[in-house]
């Protein structure tokens, strides 16, 4: 079968014939997959940013973290789920011997290991995933955005960790997939006002547009503060959630926060931030770090999915066969393309 593959430690990604898998070990399944989003995480796995050496133990591996799929076959001992079960990946392997596993803090765990990052992912026409990863998709879910949850429960956790609450006023930095999550489950919290910001970004912010948020705005060519001054919009903010990954963003993010607001950073950073303590210790201000979401996120996310499929479909701009990977992830490197789910 063909899987997109992480092949050794260096710029670069492969398209790769492999053998089938054989019958899936004790607690493990098969999953035909469906489709398979590209993340940001593929991005910088492809380009071979800093932060992913641990992988190169377990190279050749076959990418792809964000997908959903049919149960095909079942290993030993499984019964929680059936074949022909439509299910979507969690892709944090946990222990389960942990302190934190065994105390139901399994998203803590301190020895997972990640689909598509650690062991074999969904880049490809069949995948073995735990049993125990798996979660049920809705009948009337469409496959392309059932492979959304997995983005969407980070989205969601941003905001559970943001603390959003009716009637504030958000910012979004970062009008990614996960700034999008975040901007549709803030306005889910009952914020007043939501406002995403990009730079030199326009596909997404469009997208954003399409999905009914107004106040968006492209920063490029000035700060954040300046372009919000250009668009007239709010220059105070009760929550801002950091999608972008920019370490200067950071302060410009505390500058614009509120009395008492909180900042909460779910990107993921190349180097640190400085930050103002003084500031922020005078206007008792938060900052929060948010990552993976616990369980019991993934059904209210596919719930909300469901219920808002039409709205939140125009977060997939394409939907392309694996064989065209390497265009795809050429068009999501230069952000020509919002959200692009890639078909085994």
């Amino acid at each position: 079968m063909l899987a997109l593959r992480k092949l050794a430690p260096e710029a670069g990604l492969a398209l790769c014939d492999v053998p089938e898998p054989g019958a899936p070990p004790p607690g493990e399944v098969i999953v035909k997959v469906g489709m398979a989003g590209i993340c940001g995480t593929d991005l910088h796995v492809a380009d071979w940013t800093a932060g992913y050496a641990a992988m190169t133990e377990v190279m050749p591996v076959t990418l792809g973290h964000e997908f959903m799929g049919t149960v095909t076959q079942l290993g030993e001992g499984v019964s929680t789920i059936r074949t022909g079960d439509r299910v979507v990946i969690r892709p944090s392997v946990v222990c389960g011997r942990c302190e934190r596993c065994r105390n139901g803090r399994a998203e803590d765990c301190v020895t997972r290991r990640g689909i598509g990052i650690m062991r074999d992912g969904g880049f490809a026409a069949l995948a073995v995933v735990p049993a125990e990863n798996c979660v049920p998709v809705p009948d009337a879910l469409a496959d392309g955005l059932a492979a959304l949850t997995e983005p969407m429960t980070v989205s969601a956790e941003a905001v559970d960790t943001a603390g959003v609450n009716p009637g504030d006023t958000v910012l979004i930095i970062g009008p990614g997939t996960i700034g999008q999550g975040a901007a549709l489950f803030a306005e889910a919290a009952g914020a007043a006002r939501v406002v995403i910001a990009g730079r030199d970004d326009a596909a997404r912010l469009t997208t954003l547009r399409a999905m009914g948020f107004a106040d968006v705005v492209d920063t490029g060519g000035g700060s954040l503060r300046e372009g919000l001054v250009r668009a007239g919009l709010p220059l105070s903010y009760d929550a801002i959630i950091e999608a972008a990954g920019v370490p200067t963003l950071v302060g410009e993010a505390l500058d614009l926060l509120a009395l008492r607001g909180v900042l909460t950073i779910c990107g993921i950073h190349p180097k640190p931030a400085t930050v103002d303590l003084t500031a922020l210790v005078r206007r008792h201000q938060q900052i929060r770090g948010s990552y993976r979401a616990p369980l019991a996120t993934w059904p209210r996310v596919l719930a909300y999915l469901a219920d808002n499929s039409e709205r939140v479909s125009k977060m997939v701009t394409e939907e392309v066969p694996l064989t065209e990977a390497l265009d795809a992830f050429a068009r999501a490197k230069s952000r020509s393309a919002s959200k692009i789910m890639l078909r085994p």
